[in-house]
């Protein structure tokens, strides 16, 4: 519930400051010289790429959360066997030795998505978010049907 908050607030300020740098454009924009319309186009350009990618995002985070919710439903959710250490970090060979099992998992069945889901939380445990992303793509282009690209 903390992340779900910290992503809305986060998102609502990110707005504000879009529509703040949306009425700068266009109040260059207004000023009707060559170089405050180019400038103001040019500031409004900022904008639409930041919706264009807060938007995206937030698809991600709601198609990720209802295959969670599904697999939960099924009873597939990964279960947290990571070690940790006193800190609370996850220790580091556990979460490799849990990656190779969701890897093997994956490469065992690679066109069903739950493996996909269960591997890309293995990535993000192992703190590589970028292959976790890819992989949650492929999850949810698998589960959507959508032909997927390889990672």
């Amino acid at each position: 519930m903390r992340a779900k908050l910290s992503y809305a607030v986060t998102a609502a300020v990110l707005v504000f400051y879009f529509v703040l740098v949306g009425s700068r454009g266009v109040m260059l924009i207004q000023s009707g010289t060559l170089i405050t319309v180019t400038f103001g186009v040019a500031v409004l350009i900022l904008p639409v790429i930041g919706l264009w990618f807060l938007w995206k995002s937030t698809q991600f985070v709601r198609r990720a959360n209802a295959l969670a919710a599904e697999l939960d439903a099924e009873g597939g959710l990964p279960v947290d066997e990571l070690k940790r250490t006193p800190g609370g970090r996850i220790d580091r060979d556990s979460a490799d030795e849990v990656f190779a099992k969701r890897r093997a998992e994956t490469e065992a069945a690679p066109d069903d998505w739950r493996s996909w889901f269960r591997l890309a939380v293995a990535y993000h445990d192992a703190r590589d978010t970028p292959r976790a992303r890819k992989a949650m793509q492929r999850a949810i282009a698998l589960h959507d049907g959508r032909p997927v690209q390889q990672l």
